[in-house]
């Protein structure tokens, strides 16, 4: 690659910086220029809603590399620049200020942002994305006696944890019957469920919002439920799910569903584009099927593979898919992926009461996703298991004296139809798991 060429990466977060760091280790000796809106040098979102929220962290420990390490690989970071068009014809992109980059290759990894609800005004509620945004929450968590927060979610569920560490009171609402049942099913779930409520948050289930109050000068000030309840609140905090930012893409003229379509290789219908991160929506091989995960671990994991392709190196995403959150006494990790109703039977080495346990989510006795709580040095494993594809013996995999290790190799040395399966029976979950207390 001569020293002439330009890459631009639009989009300043982990997945940009990864994948500036990426190409510079891979011996791209050319120019490189990393465009982000926000003030802030790239910095990782986790944290956000974790422990620089709680206070627990300091603010360095969030950004991805040190202030100097940009110049020192020779990364031409703009910050506070948004890019407002590509021309793919020209091979060009557009800044705010109305100049024009050329590039020989384009990585995008513009991210995504909250969901806003249509009824709130832009300054009543806190939505949680940016490094500004925790910094004004962890504040108003100083100020507050209660916070309402719309959303069942990770974001919701986490923000709800660092709330109640700073003694606030909390009323969460969550539309559906758990919260995280749509990801985590009903039996798992309610784990969650019960961990809040132990905690002293106000958890109401099967509940829609009607309209946000407002006080005179637009500040949220409570909501108001479907069944006419009134919920007073200092603040509102509103989680409820993230949209890609794919209008860069879509104006260009790029394939988009649900985020920026791209292939194993991380490219875009046009050739010389890539994604990477939370804006893309990339084949997986082993899934078969394309997936857009809004999770630290593919912006962390996807530049890699993007900084190859485009320097036309043979490299594919196939990386288990895994996320992680941290709530309370409550550490755990996912790997793997389940539709919605994908599976048909949920096995539990461990005790779900006290919080040391790990649930896989199988089909056919074929793992498809496992989940550690306060249970480590098992993710590699429980990523072998699910990137196997074999059958297991389901008492065998309930049995937490077993190592899963040897799950594993008896599943690999196990006959092709796995004998004796039909005998094997899945840790029963009881009927004290279905609901939350």
């Amino acid at each position: 690659m001569g020293a002439q060429q330009t890459f631009v990466i639009v989009g300043a977060g982990l997945a940009g910086a990864k994948a500036a760091e990426a190409l510079r280790s891979e011996g791209f000796n050319g120019r490189i220029l990393l465009f982000g809106a926000e003030p802030e040098r790239p910095y990782e979102r986790p944290p956000l809603s974790k422990s620089f929220l709680q206070g627990t962290s300091e603010r360095a420990k969030i950004y991805v590399h040190p202030k100097q390490w940009y110049a020192d690989h020779d990364i031409e970071l703009h910050t506070s620049t948004k890019v407002t068009a590509i021309d793919r014809a020209q091979r060009e992109i557009q800044l705010g200020n109305g100049n024009r980059l050329a590039y020989d290759k384009l990585l995008l990894t513009t991210g995504a942002s909250p969901r806003e609800l249509p009824d709130a005004g832009p300054h009543s509620v806190y939505y949680l994305r940016r490094v500004e945004d925790s910094i004004q929450l962890r504040f108003a968590f100083t100020q507050a006696k209660r916070v309402v927060i719309i959303g069942g979610g990770w974001i919701g569920l986490e923000v709800a944890a660092a709330a109640r560490a700073a003694n606030v009171e909390v009323v969460l609402l969550e539309r559906g019957d758990v919260p995280l049942m749509r990801i985590l099913g009903r039996e798992t779930a309610a784990v969650f469920a019960r961990l809040h409520r132990a905690h002293g948050v106000d958890l109401r289930t099967s509940t829609h919002l009607r309209r946000i109050i407002s006080n005179a000068d637009g500040r949220a000030t409570g909501v108001q439920l479907n069944d006419g309840t009134r919920v007073d609140a200092d603040l509102v905090v509103v989680g409820v799910g993230a949209l890609p930012n794919t209008s860069l893409a879509e104006d260009a003229g790029l394939h988009v569903d649900n985020g920026i379509t791209v292939d194993e290789h991380l490219r875009t219908s046009d050739p010389d584009i890539f994604a990477a991160g939370d804006v893309a929506n990339a084949f997986h091989p082993m899934l078969g099927r394309h997936l857009r995960m809004e999770h630290w671990f593919n912006a962390f994991s996807q530049p890699a593979v993007a900084a190859r392709s485009m320097l036309g190196l043979a490299a594919s995403y196939d990386e288990v898919p895994y996320f992680y959150s941290d709530q309370y006494e409550l550490g755990m990790e996912y790997s793997g992926f389940v539709e919605s109703g994908g599976y048909d039977q949920v096995i539990v080495r461990g005790n779900m009461d006290t919080l040391e346990f790990v649930a896989f989510w199988l089909k056919d006795l074929q793992v498809l996703a496992g989940m550690n709580v306060n249970v480590w040095d098992v993710t590699e494993v429980i990523k072998d298991l699910v990137r196997s594809g074999l059958k297991v013996d389901g008492v065998k995999l309930a049995d937490a004296s077993i190592p899963l290790a040897e799950v594993l190799a008896d599943a690999k040395n196990a006959e092709p139809k796995n004998a004796g399966a039909e005998n094997t029976v899945p840790t029963p979950l009881g009927s004290g798991q279905d609901q939350p207390r």
